[in-house]
C-alpha cells in the first residue's frame, strides 16, 4: 500500500512552496491536483509521473469529492507516493480533513505537508498586515459560499474579516455585515490572484460594495477591516513614484 500526502501548493506563485513540497513533487508518482494550483508548479514533476486534474471552480466540479477520495484510495494500492496537491493549505477550505478521514479510514497512510493560505498571503502581498497593534488584534477567515449559511453577526467585532470564495456573494455579504452592525465606511479590499504577476487589487467600502458592487474577477481574496486603509497610508510615503526611505 501506497501512502498520500495532503499538500499545500501555496497561494499562487511557486516560489511560495515549501521544500518539502517541492521534494515530494519531484519524486511524486501520482499528482492529483485541484484547480487553483499554478500550473508551472507542475512542472516539478517528474516526465512520467500521472498528472490528474479533479479541480472545483464555483460549483463546476470536474469529481464530485467522493470519487476523489476513491481515486487517492485506488492509487494507493499501485503507486508508492501519491501527492493530492491542492491550493494554499490542505486544511484551509481544502477538504483535507475528508480526505484525511476516508484514507486513514481504510488503513492508508498519509501525512500533511502545510502549505501558505490565500488567506494570509493575499493580504500580504497587498501589503495589507492583517493584524496591527492599532488596528486589529483579531482575524477571522470565513468562507463566502452561498450555500453555507454564515451568521455574519458571529464575526461583526472580528477585527479583520478574510472572506474566501465570496467574489459571486461580495454583494450580499456586505449588505448582511451592515445590517449585523458592521461600519458601512469600513474600507474592503480584494486582492486578485494574488502573489502572481497578474495581480490585481480592488478597494471599495461596505456601504459602496453593498449598494454598487465593484467589478472583481476570481480567484480574489475578499478583506474587510480598517487595516485595509493602511495601504492608502502607504501612498503618502511616495513622491514621484519613488517610495521615501523611513
Amino acid at each position: 500500500m501506497g501512502k498520500v500526502y495532503l499538500v499545500g501548493g501555496g497561494p499562487g506563485d511557486p516560489d511560495l512552496l515549501t521544500i518539502k513540497a517541492y521534494k515530494l513533487l519531484q519524486s511524486a508518482d501520482v499528482v492529483l491536483y485541484d484547480a487553483l494550483v499554478n500550473k508551472d508548479i507542475l512542472n516539478i514533476t517528474r516526465p512520467d509521473c500521472l498528472k490528474i486534474y479533479v479541480g472545483k471552480r464555483d460549483s463546476r466540479h470536474t469529481l464530485p469529492q467522493e470519487e476523489i477520495n476513491q481515486l487517492l484510495y485506488k492509487f494507493a494500492g499501485v503507486y508508492d507516493k501519491i501527492v493530492r496537491l491542492k491550493g494554499g493549505d490542505p486544511f484551509v477550505f481544502g477538504r483535507g480533513g475528508e480526505e484525511l478521514l476516508f484514507l486513514r479510514e481504510r488503513g492508508v497512510e498519509v501525512e500533511v505537508v502545510p502549505g501558505i493560505t490565500s488567506a494570509v498571503a493575499a493580504p500580504s502581498s497587498a501589503l495589507i498586515p492583517i493584524t496591527h497593534r492599532e488596528l486589529a488584534s483579531s482575524f477571522a477567515v470565513i468562507t463566502g459560499h452561498p450555500n453555507r449559511g454564515i451568521n455574519w453577526a458571529d464575526f461583526v467585532k472580528v477585527d479583520t474579516l478574510i472572506i474566501l470564495m465570496g467574489v459571486r456573494n461580495r454583494q450580499k455579504i456586505a449588505r448582511e455585515l451592515i445590517e449585523a452592525g458592521r461600519d458601512p465606511d469600513q474600507p474592503v479590499a480584494f486582492i486578485e490572484k494574488a502573489t502572481t504577476t497578474d495581480q490585481r487589487e480592488v478597494f471599495t467600502t461596505l456601504k459602496e460594495l453593498s449598494q454598487n458592487p465593484p467589478e472583481v474577477n476570481t480567484p480574489a481574496v475578499m478583506v474587510v477591516g480598517d487595516v485595509v486603509g493602511i495601504k492608502k497610508r502607504l501612498e503618502t510615503f511616495c513622491k514621484g513614484g519613488l517610495p521615501v526611505t523611513l
